[in-house]
Order: structure tokens, then C-alpha cells, then sequence
């Protein structure tokens, strides 16, 4: 195993006490506690350059970056608290949609959709299409959620039957209407007919419930970029079968590769947040008139996934629409300014 100085990041031999470069003094791995489990720290939160853990090539991190990649062989140093820790070789989904022509044909798809939209393509300008590898956590999370709902179906029939029941009550009661001593012209007039239709109705109501169970399992995407966080997927699913180990052979020239700046316990929080709004969307879907609901999200293990993304905007009238599209499937991330 390669030591580095935690100070400076330079190459030391196995057995140094002090850097040789600087002259910090070296803690050695071996006087840990046995059974530690903690990743052993690169170096300091404030170094500037360091060399990759697994092939020792040159890192230089960007101020405010939380997560690097080592551009030679795709392993992944990312900040903890108390320092630069490395992180398996990270994935990468390949490249599809390489031409813009193909994600033009694809936006005038979407864009032109409906009598409404008619031409809008057309009638808009491109002011930005743009191809980057944006960096993404994957968070694999498992979500129950118990729901109180009213059957609608069963309160429907139930509501049914009891107008019917009061129908009859009321012809067989409303007969003597306009007799005296009725009151309101007659025992079984409108003001008895009303309170046996509402008492009935409402006495029903109260014992329509049913308790149900949602459960999903989620590779969920949390953008690792602060700048790209406006564009956080809100219900999509990356093609995650076809990734790879990432590749720098496997980028064309000219598609910019981004480090991430939003550390991995951030985006475990962000992801649960996500899970628990797309879990009560889905309630509220398929279950009308909810009155309970409670969600239970579990994290259970990240990944860090390089994704090719489009951007594109365009300017309709003064009005702005912002389209983001997955380059590996051609799949709509987000559209923004479509109504």
C-alpha cells in the first residue's frame, strides 16, 4: 500500500515517521485499533494536490469540491470531516445520444406536442444546447408507507342505498303532509326526511376506512452538483443496468467531465426528503380522500454514477424553457417552462 503525507500528499516509503518533504510527523496505520472499519485518510480537508490512491496519478481538486475523479483510472477521492478518504472505482453510463441533431428531434417531440404547443420549436431560439458527465449519487433506499384512506367505491354505494332507504321513509311517513298537527305539514315532511338522510349518511361514513401498505424500492438520483441542484430529478430511474466502470476513453473529446461538490451523507438526507414527497405523490394517485399517512424511508448503500446530460434552452417570447435529457437513454429528466 502507497503512503502519503497527510499534509502534503507526497509519496512515502512504508516505514517513514515524518515526511520526507515537509516533515509532518507520520501516524502509522498499523497502531490502529484492531477492527476499525474507518477508511484511512488521503490527507487534510485544505490540500490542494494530491495523487490518487490506486494509481498515483496526479489529483488536483477545485476549491468547494467534495467529490473528485481521478480522470486515468476512475477512482473516486471524496471530503469527510476530517479529510480526503477514497471511495471505490466509480460507474459511468455510456454515451447514446452523441449528435445534437438527435436531441433536437427529440426536444421538437416534446416541445411541438399538442395544438397548444403547435410549432413551438420552430417559433423559439436556441440560446444553449450543451453535453457534460454530471455526477450523480445513487442512493438505494426502500420505502413503506401505511395509508388511511376512504374506499370511495364502497361510500358511493353506501350513499346510494341510504338516499334510496330515505326515499321510501319519506313516502311512507310524508303521507298525511298538509294534515294538521304535522309539523311542517306533516310528520314525515322534508325536516324528517333531511335528519334521517344526514344522520344515516353520516353514521355510515365513519366505518368506510381502509388501511393500506405502498412499498418501493428506490436507486434514487441525487445530483452531486450544487449548480446542476435546480435539475434534481424528481421521479426518474437511470438505465442503471448498462453502466459501467467509469472510462476516460469512453468520453469524446470535448464533453466536459464534472466533479461533484454536495458530499455523500448530504445527498442520503436529500435522497430520503425525495423518497418520502415521491411516496405520498403516489398515495395520492392511487388512494382518494387520505387521512393518515405516515412513510418509513431506509438507506441502505450509495454509489457514485457519472451521467452524460444534455441541456437545453431555449427562448420562447421573452419566456424561458430549460430541457434536460438523459444522453445514455434519451430519457426526459426534467422540462422546464412547458406548460
Amino acid at each position: 500500500m502507497i503512503m502519503y503525507c497527510p499534509h502534503c500528499g507526497a509519496d512515502l516509503p512504508d516505514d517513514a515517521l515524518f515526511c520526507l518533504k515537509c516533515g509532518t510527523k507520520i501516524i502509522s496505520e498499523k497502531v490502529k485499533p484492531a477492527g476499525t472499519s474507518t477508511p484511512a485518510i488521503i490527507a487534510p480537508a485544505e490540500v490542494t494536490a494530491l495523487k490518487c490512491p490506486s494509481c498515483s496519478a496526479p489529483i488536483t481538486p477545485k476549491f468547494g469540491e467534495m467529490v473528485v475523479t481521478c480522470l486515468y483510472c476512475g477512482s473516486t477521492i471524496t471530503l469527510v470531516n476530517d479529510g480526503w478518504r477514497s471511495v471505490q472505482k466509480q460507474t459511468m453510463l455510456l454515451i447514446k445520444f452523441s449528435e445534437k441533431q438527435q436531441i433536437i428531434d427529440k426536444i421538437h417531440g416534446l416541445m411541438d406536442k399538442g395544438l397548444l404547443h403547435r410549432h413551438l420549436q420552430e417559433d423559439s431560439k436556441l440560446e444553449e444546447m450543451s453535453l457534460s458527465m454530471i455526477p450523480y449519487w445513487i442512493v438505494s433506499t426502500s420505502a413503506r408507507t401505511s395509508i388511511v384512506a376512504s374506499d370511495v367505491a364502497a361510500e358511493a354505494g353506501q350513499i346510494a342505498t341510504t338516499v334510496a332507504l330515505a326515499g321510501l321513509m319519506g313516502a311512507a311517513l310524508g303521507g298525511g303532509r298538509g294534515r294538521r298537527g304535522g309539523f311542517g305539514g306533516g310528520f314525515g315532511g322534508p325536516l324528517m326526511t333531511g335528519a334521517v338522510l344526514g344522520g344515516t349518511m353520516g353514521a355510515g361514513r365513519g366505518n368506510i376506512k381502509k388501511t393500506q401498505e405502498l412499498d418501493n424500492n428506490y436507486n434514487f438520483p441525487i445530483v452531486a452538483l450544487k449548480a446542476f441542484t435546480q435539475y434534481q430529478p424528481r421521479d426518474y430511474a437511470f438505465a442503471l443496468e448498462e453502466r459501467t466502470f467509469f472510462d476516460m476513453a469512453k468520453v469524446p473529446k470535448g464533453v466536459q467531465i464534472m466533479n461533484g461538490d454536495i458530499g455523500e451523507e448530504v445527498a442520503k438526507y436529500q435522497a430520503k426528503t425525495l423518497v418520502d414527497q415521491l411516496q405520498s405523490d403516489k398515495a395520492h394517485a392511487q388512494f382518494h380522500m387520505i387521512q393518515q399517512l405516515n412513510t418509513q424511508v431506509d438507506v441502505s448503500e450509495t454509489e457514485l454514477l457519472h451521467a452524460p446530460i444534455w441541456f437545453a434552452r431555449y427562448d420562447h417570447e421573452g419566456k424561458k424553457i430549460i430541457l434536460v435529457i438523459d444522453g445514455n437513454s434519451g430519457g426526459i429528466i426534467n422540462s422546464i417552462g412547458l406548460a
